[in-house]
């Protein structure tokens, strides 16, 4: 029980930190667009940011709007997909794998 509250702390910390890196925060404006790093960053921390929105009433987004155009969302697009996709990609392997040890 006492690894589960630490767990749980440290995600609360660790979720609040990321706070201040999620789109929408307001560091990116029409002088200062969100390029493509910024974008697979974006892409990365999606879920985050979703929870986040979630809880502040839409303060937070999970998509720049003031943002450099393609290669914004090239990067978002490849950071998306590296965190959902991988997941997904070593779910489909360990359930094949499983199948063939029968």
């Amino acid at each position: 029980m006492k690894k589960f509250i630490i767990a749980i702390v440290f995600i609360i910390i660790f979720t609040i930190c990321l706070n201040g890196c999620v789109p929408g925060d307001g560091k990116n404006d029409t002088n200062n667009p969100a390029g493509f790093w910024w974008g697979i960053w974006h892409g990365i921390i999606v879920w985050i940011s979703f929870i986040i929105q979630l809880f502040t009433g839409g303060e937070y987004t999970i998509y720049e709007a003031f943002n450099t155009g393609w290669a914004y969302n090239l990067g978002f697009l490849l950071g998306i997909s590296s965190s959902v996709g991988g997941i997904s990609i070593g779910g489909v392997r360990l359930g094949s794998r499983k199948n063939c040890d029968n």
